[in-house]
């Protein structure tokens, strides 16, 4: 199971990479303009996110052709061997990563919104899948249902189902033990699981207690 901080935002990613925790960031256009960012930006995020410890660094193509989307991607491979090619799921996306992982490219399909896209992913030699579980459950699909058919889909296959656009730590319970491999975590999110005021308090207890 992996764990990546689902962030561009520096102040908020370093200290999650810095628990250990974390195997990584994933990013795409919206997640840089709400730091402020943009694609010609990424060099500077792969650099502090590979210093600050990231083993992989999820960056998003643009372009909405073939071509356009393989010129981003090979962009992308460029900044290192850290970095991982997001593709959004579409006709052109497809045909684009299989090109790509056919050059060992490792490949993120993304934006999926139904389990049987599952099947162009594997088809395309995609190492992950990134399905939207919130975003899905907004549209009126069960995101969290869609991503668990999705993990029975690739089962012994090579395509490994990194969830996305989670919305709070009963989805991500219930997908962990769906065996659901990876996740993407929003900032927030990762602070709220490490922080359960529950156990908070239960800490709280002991150190009090402790203390006399």
């Amino acid at each position: 199971m992996a764990l990546y901080v689902d962030s561009a935002d520096r102040s908020a990613v370093e200290p999650l990479l810095a628990t250990g925790l974390f195997a990584g960031i994933t990013t795409n256009p919206t997640l840089l303009g709400r730091a402020g960012l943009s694609d010609a930006d990424l060099p500077a995020v792969y650099q502090w996110a590979t210093a600050a410890g990231a083993a992989k660094v999820f960056m998003q193509t643009l372009g909405t052709t073939q071509e356009d989307i393989l010129a981003s991607a090979n962009r992308i491979r460029d900044l290192g061997p850290r970095a991982v090619v997001k593709i959004p799921a579409t006709r052109a996306g497809f045909a684009a990563a299989r090109l790509l992982t056919a050059r060992q490219v490792p490949v993120l399909i993304t934006a999926v919104y139904h389990a049987a896209q599952a099947l162009f992913a594997d088809a395309a030699g995609a190492r992950y899948i990134a399905p939207y579980i919130g975003r899905m459950t907004d549209q009126g699909r069960n995101g969290v249902e869609q991503a668990i058919a999705m993990q029975r889909l690739l089962a012994g296959k090579g395509t490994r189902v990194l969830v996305a656009s989670l919305r709070g730590p009963d989805d991500v319970a219930a997908l962990a033990a769906a065996g659901v491999p990876d996740f993407a975590l929003g900032a927030p999110l990762c602070e709220a699981l490490l922080a359960d005021e529950l156990t908070l308090a239960a800490a709280a207890e002991f150190e009090a207690t402790a203390a006399g």
